[in-house]
């Protein structure tokens, strides 16, 4: 399976968001790469551990930014987040109960990376470059 590779596209130009975001590319290409070697089913669990965890971690810093700076579109944003997280709780209820076959690790695949992706190019790059201007005037 093809890795997602980290482009300077995706930079919303705050470090630690860049970083966050560098590290959930990172876990998912674990996966990926774990699909490709035929292991995904082992990697899966471990991966979505992870992601449940972490995402929360990631959501909360840039919320806090939002709240900081006073994003006028953080609800709209805080939105999108909620609702990820509520798709993931789903999701791994599903995972959980087929146990995690090749279609769990496909669709664990598609959910996250693009999600990730488009939140990033969309969402978080609005973000972005109203706390590059914030911070600067700080």
């Amino acid at each position: 399976m093809p890795q997602i590779e980290w482009l300077d596209q995706y930079s919303v130009g705050v470090e630690s968001i860049d970083n966050q975001h560098k590290e959930l590319f990172e876990r998912v290409n674990r996966l990926l790469n774990a699909c490709a070697q035929g292991e995904g089913k082992r990697v899966l669990p471990e991966v979505l551990d992870f992601l449940g965890d972490y995402v929360v971690f990631h959501f909360s810093t840039e919320e806090k930014y939002m709240k900081e700076y006073l994003y006028p579109d953080y609800l709209a944003h805080k939105k999108e987040h909620d609702s990820f997280v509520e798709t993931y709780k789903k999701f791994r209820e599903e995972v959980e109960k087929e146990e995690a076959g090749v279609a769990a690790v496909i669709k664990t695949n598609r959910l996250i990376v693009d999600w990730l992706k488009n939140h990033i190019l969309g969402t978080d790059r609005k973000l972005g470059t109203f706390l590059k201007e914030k911070m600067q005037l700080k």
